[in-house]
Formats: structure tokens, sequence, C-alpha cells
């Protein structure tokens, strides 16, 4: 210390801790000679000297002239040092970087101003202290001084300089504080930030395209920033790198899909349309290397097709097409069951467009990967059925699709019919609603016949013989209106001449004497008059109720469209037809008088040609002849009606129904399951008034009694 003293002139250190900043600057200059004459003589041992006496004595002091004057002797030796600082940057360079963060504002500025001085002269040199210098710089832009902040902005600059020129930086230390800086949410910060990924990003020797994913998501997170200057800042280099990846033969795209992915579905539009588009270019540009992600692609672009932003749809809908034109092999680390259960989760979107493409992928993986999805049927059957109570027309439409394309197995096919009717079953609104869209669908694809036997099949059986009324008389009224089930109709047509319409009859009619109405539209369709003439004689009061009236009236106002136009014109020939005209009567006569219907059928048989009908015929019809006399007579063949044809050969196509107990057998099953609810109901009923005390006969009670007795 002593030899220090004696080279440093007292009243030099006095001036250097004025509270003056002229002194201070002459003192400092002061300095500077003494240093460059210590350095021309080659002392260095005074000079180490010098510079801790200015660092302990000065720059750590607690005095704020001293800390000023400290730096500024600090900066003025390492100018004398000239070339030869580099060898003293050790002990000049830490008491400046520790007064960044002094209280003081006048001292971290000139903690500034110290470090510019020293760092134009050391240039290159003193890049091992860069991450020290980053970081305080980060603090100082966003620093509550504005002339701080402004000498903080010239000290970057020049900083930002050397490193550039500089072939000793090492990018690879810098990254970790880098992308520990990329959450703070200063918008100072951020500014600084953007500015030196930027600049680092233009040095042709350092590759910041490599680190990327390590500060991508801290872009990302700038582009919501409240800033405008910030957010086009943020999305100018994001737009630089993006076109970087585009020129470059070989990019991670892993760790940067899965930062997209999280980010499209961020909160603020801007950030999520950047991320969308940065993921369409992905997949144009990454191809069989983005099957590991295939998954989480897909879960971020189906959100997207929903979005409420127009441009974010188009480039999500144009993502979605190319990333289902890439065919991956399962092989290939492509997990067949990652993208199903994406495409799952998303048919609970409140979306309609995105629970679309979502069934449009698990179709598409069908007809790709079929024995692969097939392993997985169990986690997306369940949900493919609840959409068929989606109320998108669409939806439904594409869900039975799949079913469809899964059904094409018998055991499937089953499995599907089974969980449907258990599903109409359990939610009657959806057999309402849904029911007849979805099974004419089915008939379409599935093919009519096929769909409509397994449903009989499955209703034969059926022990909720509520459910089992209800179900047969809406498969009946889709039998006799919808234009799928044409040909269908045209083979029950032919149930007495042909092999094929026979069993298909006798198919159907066990299920369908679940209704009695649905059984009397069956035969008619069939053309088994004499059989529909014997169920309409069979009803009993527990049969003709409203709900039976309804489907009647239904009945009479289908008699008129063109499904029923070949009946119409066999009433030309009432001595051919003598059964049809019988069953049509008896449909009049349990039909109201002043019903529509009734109105609508008595002016149809109005227009019959009286004079027509043979007497033996009505005999015949009213003598109850077994109808399976009727369909043998002396070897040849005669419709039900009488139509003699002979030698036709077709004897083997006559039905016995056995005289109508399959029928009664079902409906009387019906009518005691009626009997036990009434009584059930009515015990209910008499215990809600009474209470839990017994009854005791009244007189009251004794009188209505008898009144009812002299009414009856």
């Amino acid at each position: 210390m002593a030899d220090v003293l004696s080279v440093i002139p007292a009243s030099v250190l006095r001036n250097l801790s004025d509270k003056l900043y002229e002194k201070r600057k002459n003192a400092a200059l002061e300095i500077e000679g003494i240093v460059r004459q210590l350095a021309s003589s080659g002392d260095h041992e005074k000079i180490s000297a010098l510079i801790n006496l200015l660092a302990m004595e000065f720059a750590y002091s607690p005095q704020a002239n001293h800390r000023k004057g400290g730096l500024i002797g600090l900066a003025a030796a390492t100018v004398g040092l000239t070339s030869e600082a580099s060898q003293h940057l050790e002990q000049i360079v830490p008491p400046v970087l520790s007064s960044f963060s002094d209280q003081d504002s006048r001292v971290r500025y000139y903690a500034c101003e110290a470090l510019y001085n020293i760092a134009k002269v050391v240039r290159g040199d003193f890049i091992i202290f860069f991450n020290q210098i980053f970081n305080a710089l980060c603090k100082l832009s966003a620093d509550s001084d504005v002339n701080v902040q402004s000498a903080a902005h010239l000290l970057d600059r020049l900083v930002k300089d050397i490193v550039t020129e500089c072939d000793q930086f090492s990018i690879e230390e810098f990254i970790p504080l880098l992308r520990e800086r990329m959450n703070v949410l200063n918008p100072y910060v951020r500014q600084f930030l953007v500015g030196w990924i930027t600049v680092l990003d233009s040095v042709p020797d350092i590759d910041m395209l490599g680190f990327l994913p390590d500060f991508l998501d801290g872009l990302f997170n700038m582009l919501s920033d409240s800033s405008r200057e910030i957010r086009q800042q943020a999305d100018s280099a994001l737009s630089e790198f993006l076109q970087e990846i585009k020129n470059s033969p070989s990019v991670d795209y892993g760790r940067m899909t899965e930062i997209l992915v999280q980010r499209a579905a961020a909160p603020d539009e801007f950030t999520r349309l950047t991320a969308i588009t940065w993921i369409n270019e992905f997949v144009k540009l990454g191809g069989d290397l983005l099957f590991p992600y295939y998954a989480d692609i897909l879960g971020a672009i189906l959100p997207c097709i929903s979005d409420k932003e127009e441009k974010i749809r188009v480039v999500a809908r144009e993502t979605n097409e190319a990333l289902r034109a890439i065919e991956a092999n399962p092989t290939e680390n492509f997990d067949v069951g990652a993208v199903l259960s994406i495409a799952r989760r998303q048919l609970d979107s409140e979306w309609e467009a995105t629970r679309i493409e979502a069934l449009n992928w698990i179709s598409t993986l069908l007809n790709r990967y079929r024995a692969e999805v097939f392993c997985f049927l169990n986690d997306i059957f369940d949900t493919l059925l609840k959409a068929l109570s989606d109320s998108s027309d669409e939806v439904v439409l594409r869900v039975l699709d799949i079913h469809a394309s899964m059904a094409q197995d018998p055991l499937h096919f089953h499995q599907l019919v089974v969980f449907l009717m258990h599903n109409f079953r359990v939610d009657r609104s959806l057999l309402e609603r849904r029911g007849a869209f979805i099974i004419r669908r089915l008939c379409v694809l599935l093919d009519a016949e096929r769909v409509f036997r397994e449903l009989s099949t499955i209703l034969e059986g059926e022990a909720d013989l509520d459910f089992a009324c209800v179900m047969v008389q809406a498969l009946n009224l889709i039998l006799l209106t919808s234009s799928e089930l044409s040909e269908l109709r045209e083979l029950l047509k032919q149930s007495l001449v042909n092999a094929a319409g026979k069993d298909l009859f006798i198919s159907f009619y066990a299920s369908w004497c679940h209704s009695p109405m649905a059984i009397i539209s069956l035969c008619l369709l069939a053309q088994t008059y004499q059989h529909a003439c014997d169920v309409i004689q069979s009803l009993v009061e527990e049969d003709i109720n409203s709900k039976f009236l309804v489907q009647l009236d239904k009945l009479i106002r289908l008699l008129e469209t063109p499904i029923f136009a070949y009946l119409r014109l066999q009433l030309l020939e009432p001595r051919r037809y003598i059964w049809l005209l019988k069953a049509l009567y008896g449909l009049l006569m349990v039909l109201p008088q002043q019903s529509a219907a009734f109105k609508i059928l008595r002016r149809r048989l109005k227009t019959v040609p009286s004079n027509s009908v043979n007497g033996d015929q009505l005999k015949r019809a009213s003598s109850g002849i077994a109808y399976s006399q009727i369909l043998h007579h002396s070897g040849s063949k005669i419709t039900e009606d009488g139509d003699m044809d002979q030698d036709n050969g077709n004897l083997q196509n006559g039905i016995e129904f056995a005289s109508l107990q399959q029928f009664k057998q079902m409906q009387q099953q019906h009518h005691m399951l009626a009997k036990s609810r009434a009584q059930l109901r009515d015990r209910s009923t008499s215990l809600s008034k009474d209470g839990p005390k017994s009854r005791t006969p009244t007189n009251s009670n004794i009188r209505d009694k008898e009144a009812s007795f002299k009414m009856i």
C-alpha cells in the first residue's frame, strides 16, 4: 500500500472522491497517466496494487462519491494500460459489475460509463465476463432511472458489436442464461432479449437455430405482450427463424412441436395463429419425421378448426388435410392408439366442426389401419355410440359411416345393433328424435334386409314389452315410408309367391306381433289380407286404445300414398281381393265415425265397384275357411283372395299362421302387463287417499255400490 501511495499523490486520491465531477475527472486523468508510465516501465505489480486500491478503497466504499471516483479511476487505469489491460481484467471488471446493483442511480450510471470505456479498450478480451455483463444489462434495461437506461443502451450496443466480431463467444454457455430470462414479463427486458436474439442470429458463426427450442416458448409468449412494438419484434424474429427452418436440411422438430402444440391453445389470437402457421409448415417440411408427434399435432389442430378467428380456421384446415395426407406405417413410430385417443377426446368438443373432423380421422384410421384400430375398439366404441345422440345431423351421419365400416364384420354388426337397441331402450328421446334417421342410414350402408332382420330377431326376445311395442311401431313406419327400404317393400309384396319374400315376412312376423297395428300393416304390405282380417277381428277392448287409433290414423293416411297404390288398384277387382275389402271394412268399423281417418277410408271404399263382388266369395270370406285350405286347392295356386292360377308350381310358398296363436300369445303378455300396472296404480291411489288406516264400509259407501249396481 505504501508503494502505491508513493506513486499516487494524496491530492489525486482526495480529488477522486470529491463530490464535483470535474475534480474526479481530472484525478482520473492523472491516474491514467500514472498507469501509462508504470505500464511502459513494465511495473505490473504496482499497477495491480493501484487497481486493488481503487477497487477496495473506492469502488467498494460505503460513500457514494468514493464509489463514483473508484469507477472512473478503474476506467482510467484501463485506458492507461491500453493493450496490456487484458491481464488485469480480473481485478478491474468485478467491482464495476458489482456497482450495477448500487442503490444510488448515479453510481449505476457511472458503472455503465466505466464499463463502456473499459470495453472500448479491451474489446474481445472481456468476453469472458459476457454472461455477467449480459445479466447486468438485462436488469439495467428496466432501470427506474431514465439516464441509467440510456447509458445501459449505449453499453449494450457496444457489447453487441464486440460479440458479433469476436470468435471466442460461447453460445452454449449463454443459452441457459437466455432461457432463464425469457420468462420475464417486463417490457423493457423483453425488448432487450429480442434484440440480442436477433443480433446473435445474424452472426454466421453462431447457430441460434440449433438452440431455438430453448427460447422459442419465450418468443411466443411475447406475441401477446401489451406493447405493440414488442409483439412486432417477436413476430419478426419468429418469421426469420421459420424461414431458416425452411432452408435448413436438419431441424429438431420434436421439442419445438411440443411448444407449438401448447401455444396453439393460447388465449391470444395472434399467438394461436402464429403457432398453427408454424405447425402447418412443420407438417409440410417434416413429413415422416413427425410420426412420433402425430397425435400431439392433431390435438392442436382439431380445436383450431372451430376457432372464432377465420384465419386460424383456414390454416388449421389446411394443416389437417396435409397431416391426413401423410400415410404412416405403424411400425415407424406411428402410434395409432394415441391418435385414436385424441380423436375420441375431441368428440366431446362443443364445436360441431371439430367433432366432424375427429370422426373423419377415426374413419381414416379405420380404413388405413383396420387391424390396429380394432385393437382399441373397446376404447372408442362407447364414445361412438354416445355420439349418435349428437345434436348435429352431420355428426350422426359420420358416426354411422364409422359404425357401418366396423360392422362389415358379423360380430361387430351384431354388437352394433345390440348396443343401438340398448341406447334406444334407455333413452327413448333418442329413438323419437333420431331413431328413424339412424336406422335409415344404416339400411343404406349395411343393406336394409340385414339390418331389419337383426333388429327383428332382437325384438322377438325383448323383455321390455313396452319398448318392444314402441320400437316395432317405429320400424314399421320406417318400413312403410322410407325410400331406402323400397326394395324391401317390393320383396315383402311377393311373400305369397316368392320364397325370399316369404322368408322375410316370417322373420318379421314374430317381433311385429308386439303391435297389432304393425302386424296389420305388415299383412297389408305383404298382401296376406286374410290374416289381416283375422287380426282385426281378434282385437279386444284392451287393444283399441288411443295409441292404437293414432297408429291406425297414420296407416289410413299411408294407404293414400303411392306406396300403397297397388292396394288401391286391387280394389278395382273386389271379387278377386275380397279379403282386402273385408280387412279395410274391418278397419273402418274400428275407427270413430267423426275422425278424419274414418272419412278418408269411407270415401275410398265408396269408389269400389259394388257390382263386382261375387256372392259365393262373400259367403266364403264370411265362413272363416282355414287360411291354409284356401292356399291349397286341387293342385292349383289360389291367392288368398281367390285368384286361381293353374299349375304355377308355387304351392310351397303358402304361409300358415297357426290360427293366430303367435299373435294372441304375444298380445296376451301385453294385456297382462297392462293389467298388473293398472292394479298397482289403483292400489297406490287407494293407499294415498286412505292413509295407513284400514277401510271400513260406511252407509255412503254402501249406497254408492247399490246405485252403481242398479245402473249396471
